[in-house]
């Protein structure tokens, strides 16, 4: 648009030098022959409005600006005359934005500090709405509008109405870990095809795993002492289970859950075919069958029995899981190799020792398991 108003500035003064030297009956002709062109193209437009460019309307308004009404009206022009002042309006609210438009647009970017924190409370928080987070931070000292930390959370993309206050089942099992307990049977065949069913039970906090035992026949007397052996076994390690999560199996008898609510421990029963409301024992089951079932030939139950009692030691104190930041059970992760600073204060014969790492391997029912450590 301003190379149009510049082209169209140079040509006009061109123009109007050439009519400095021309006579008033000269002008006065050249006029009635323009109004006349101006007629006949208005007849051949017929009703077709004709198109003006942003440079031809800025151009036309600052040159008849200074005209009043009554004399733009005595004009032959194309637009009417209002049309030209509407343009010279524009123009000028055009110009005073441009001159206030500041520097740098919108409103100042808060500091990164803050959004950190306003994520960090929704994150830690999950039941808070942004009006809440916000109020949290005036208990700070740390003053923003509640819209910033509504605008925070939602280019993090976290939803920051309240509709966040509903608690899912996974959230609602994290924060109950510690005393929740899962339970579940799961079967297997020997090579003669005889059916055995174990029953096991994890722990939510510690993934500790717990065969209780195996059988052909899961009589009422069977699994109800299973139940009693647990109760025992978690009361010996001062577990703050409360809690423990079965299917509607039926071969869980009454008396199992009498018995473990006389040990302080709450039955609660998963939903019909919702194997999710119980998953970390599901997950445990699958990684029994792919690790050890599904790689082992049972003959019968005393040989199941000692795959499972090797299994769940290996699983308890050497497996690292996910579900604890990759710690064991019954093991912490041990410290990591950081022998950088200890290696200034050893001879170059220690430093070469220490710098090979020697792992030896120990093997679990014939390589079926294999777990590594430092050779002593």
């Amino acid at each position: 648009m301003l190379l149009r108003l510049a082209y169209l500035g140079v040509t006009n003064a061109f123009a109007l030098l050439r009519l400095l030297p021309m006579s008033d009956r000269d002008k006065d002709t050249e006029i009635l022959a323009l109004r006349h062109q101006i007629t006949v193209l208005e007849r051949q437009l017929s009703n077709v409005r004709p198109q003006f460019s942003p440079g031809d309307r800025a151009f036309l308004a600052a040159l008849l600006h200074r005209l009043p009404v009554d004399a733009l009206r005595q004009l032959r022009l194309l637009v009417r005359p209002e049309t030209v002042l509407r343009w010279h309006r524009d123009l000028l609210a055009r110009h005073h934005a441009i001159r206030s438009r500041p520097k740098r647009p919108g409103r100042p970017r808060t500091i990164r500090s803050i959004r950190l924190l306003v994520l960090r409370l929704a994150r830690e928080n999950p039941t808070w709405g942004y009006r809440r987070i916000h109020g949290e931070l005036l208990v700070l000292g740390i003053k923003v509008a509640a819209s910033t930390v509504w605008q925070i959370l939602q280019d993090a993309g976290v939803d920051p109405a309240p509709e966040r206050a509903t608690t899912t089942w996974p959230t609602f099992l994290r924060s109950q870990a510690e005393a929740l307990l899962g339970c579940d049977f799961f079967e297997t065949r020997t090579l003669s095809g005889t059916r055995l069913y174990v029953l096991a039970v994890i722990e939510h906090a510690s993934r500790r795993i717990r065969v209780l035992g195996a059988t052909a026949h899961p009589t009422a007397s069977w699994v109800t002492q299973g139940a009693r052996n647990l109760a025992m076994d978690l009361e010996d390690a001062g577990s703050p289970a409360r809690i423990l999560i079965r299917d509607h199996d039926g071969k869980f008898p009454a008396l199992f859950d009498t018995v473990l609510a006389d040990a302080g421990i709450q039955v609660v029963l998963s939903g019909i075919r919702i194997p999710r409301m119980n998953a970390i024992m599901e997950r445990w089951i699958r990684s029994c069958r792919r690790e050890l079932l599904d790689r082992t030939l049972i003959w019968n139950q005393e040989h199941l029995l000692h795959a499972l009692r090797e299994y769940e030691k290996y699983y308890n104190t050497h497996r690292p899981h996910q579900g604890i930041a990759n710690a064991r059970p019954l093991r912490t992760l041990p410290p990591a190799v950081t022998a950088q600073a200890a290696l200034t204060r050893l001879d170059i014969r220690q430093r070469q020792r220490l710098g090979r790492l020697d792992i030896r391997q120990r093997q679990r029912l014939g390589g079926i398991l294999n777990e590594y450590h430092h050779a002593a």
